[in-house]
C-alpha cells in the first residue's frame, strides 16, 4: 500500500518569519548559525509530507476550542500549520518566546 504524501506549501507570511528569522541570526550571530537552522527547519517540513498530524494544537488556540491548527517547536521557535485535504499550509514560523496570543489573534484569526 503507498503511503500518502502531503504536499506542503509556506505562506507568504511563513516564508518572510523564515527570511527575518534567518536574516536576526546572521547578523547577530554568524551566517552558519542562520543556515543550521534554516536546514532544521527545512527538515521538520519535510516530515509533514509524511506526518501532518504529528504536532500539537497550540494551547492558546485550544483554550479557544480552536483545534484545526498544530504547531512543531524546534529550539524557542513554533511552527503553526493547518492541513487541508492532501496539503500541509505552513503559516507562522515565530520565536514562542514572543506574545504569542496576539500574533496567533492577528495572523491567524483576522482580529
Amino acid at each position: 500500500m503507498a503511503e500518502t504524501r502531503f504536499e506542503v506549501e509556506l505562506t507568504q507570511g511563513a516564508e518572510d518569519d523564515l527570511e527575518e528569522i534567518h536574516a536576526y541570526l546572521a547578523e547577530n550571530r554568524s551566517t552558519e548559525d542562520a543556515d543550521a537552522l534554516l536546514d532544521e527547519f527545512i527538515d521538520i517540513i519535510e516530515t509533514l509530507e509524511s506526518f501532518p498530524a504529528r504536532g500539537a494544537v497550540p494551547k492558546e488556540l485550544d483554550a479557544l476550542g480552536i483545534r484545526e491548527f498544530r504547531q512543531i517547536l524546534l529550539r524557542q521557535y513554533r511552527l503553526i500549520y493547518r492541513t487541508a485535504g492532501a496539503k500541509v499550509f505552513i503559516l507562522i514560523i515565530a520565536d514562542g518566546r514572543r506574545d504569542m496570543q496576539s500574533l496567533l489573534e492577528r495572523r491567524l484569526l483576522g482580529s
